[in-house]
């Protein structure tokens, strides 16, 4: 909203300072500064709030080390990095652009899953929370709206030149209109030299007839995933916040590259129009997660529940497929699918042995990884740094990954 505004007392009346709302970088930054002032003001009201809702966290006793303190620690605080995501969003972000409204419509169906899911625990006192199926629903209800949006919408697409272009001569080959922006269900792929991957080269259909149906079914598989995995890892306190934040800043970075003209062409990536502004949302998600990390670090404050969790998995994934980069994500997400494998091994493990030996084995002490190594007697904040290490060189190698080829 502040941009329009701005922009109108820019055009109309040359207010001095109006014209730094045109700017991606001044916006991405005072979304990312507000967002985190957000979560760090009002955090502790809605703490508060919480717990006189009497709205706690009920802990299954699984013996693990510090366990017990965490009983009555307030949950659902997946609220205050919504409310700190959407508002800085909301102020400086081009609300007509196709990828923010798909982004702020992921946040509202993600957000309820999650919120629907903590109510059930919370208030119905069922563990077991919303049903698998019913959360799945709603994963392949965003895969659908995602998929065929970015399928089928006009303004999703990738800029083709019609001549050989460098980074000296770009600008002059827009001018001069030598270059089209045609619709392609095209992806990156790291690593390689020829490093784009169309999706209709593995349809076996003529004329990318029902390709959209394929495309539709990988977007969900994706958000699915991540969102599930996002969740996993929200088992130690500041764990997937201290994750989500690290990789909504390389999102960011990434969304930035792509979304320039010029950086584009200088690394020899798919320049995506209109996605620069992707690096504004995604500050404000860096912004939000460190916001929330004032409380949620040891000893915890409030836990972000399905609500916190659900919702920046399902964001994650999002802005991957839409600056192409779905394909990084095994290595930029590496703790998230690393805790989701964990917890794949360790069930498929358990089932086999149960079927062939008659007694289920199993592979970790205990699943998601995190829970093994508290097994093993580590701290859970030395777990957590660790586990944020790790995550800081696979966001660093996602970057470079960028001219490895």
């Amino acid at each position: 909203m502040l941009y329009y505004l701005f922009s109108y007392l820019d055009r109309a009346f040359d207010l001095p300072g109006a014209g730094l709302f045109k700017y991606i970088s001044f916006r991405a930054g005072m979304a990312g500064i507000i967002s985190l002032l957000i979560g760090m003001a009002f955090g502790e009201k809605v703490i508060c709030y919480l717990r006189r809702k009497q709205v706690g966290e009920t802990i299954r006793e699984l013996g693990l080390q510090g366990q017990s303190e965490k009983k009555g620690t307030p949950t659902m605080g997946g609220i205050i990095i919504i409310a700190a995501i959407l508002i800085p969003v909301l102020l400086f972000a081009r609300l007509t652009n196709v990828y923010i409204v798909l982004l702020l419509i992921t946040t509202i169906i993600a957000g309820l899953i999650g919120f629907a899911d903590d109510y059930i625990k919370v208030f119905l006192k069922n563990k077991e929370g919303l049903r698998g199926r019913v959360k799945i629903i709603g994963q392949v209800t965003i895969g659908i709206v995602v998929g065929t949006t970015l399928y089928f919408n006009q303004y999703v697409v990738v800029r083709q030149y019609k001549v050989k272009v460098n980074t000296e001569n770009v600008m002059q080959a827009i001018r001069q209109g030598k270059f089209a922006d045609v619709k392609a269900t095209t992806t990156t792929i790291p690593f390689v030299k020829d490093n784009e991957l169309n999706y209709a080269d593995f349809w076996p259909l003529p004329n990318d007839k029902l390709l959209w149906v394929f495309y539709v079914a990988v977007v969900t598989f994706i958000i699915t995933a991540i969102s599930n995995g996002a969740n996993l890892t929200d088992g130690l306190d500041g764990l997937a916040a201290g994750v989500s934040a690290i990789v909504g800043l390389t999102l960011a970075i990434l969304a930035y590259l792509s979304g320039n003209v010029l950086t584009a062409q200088y690394l020899n990536i798919m320049y995506l129009p209109y996605t620069g502004e992707l690096s504004i949302f995604c500050l404000a998600f860096v912004g939000a997660c460190i916001g929330f990390l004032w409380y949620n670090s040891y000893p915890a404050q409030v836990f972000m529940g399905d609500t916190g969790s659900l919702t920046l998995g399902a964001l994650i994934a999002v802005i991957a497929i839409s600056i192409r980069k779905e394909l990084l994500l095994p290595v930029m997400c590496g703790v998230f699918l690393v805790e989701n494998l964990s917890v794949m091994i360790q069930v498929g493990y358990f089932k086999y042995t149960k079927r062939k030996y008659g007694e289920g084995k199993r592979i970790f002490l205990m699943a998601p990884l995190h829970h093994h190594y508290q097994k093993k007697g580590l701290h859970e904040v030395k777990i957590v740094n660790r586990f944020l290490i790790v995550q800081v060189l696979l966001g660093l190698f996602t970057v470079i990954s960028l001219k490895i080829r």
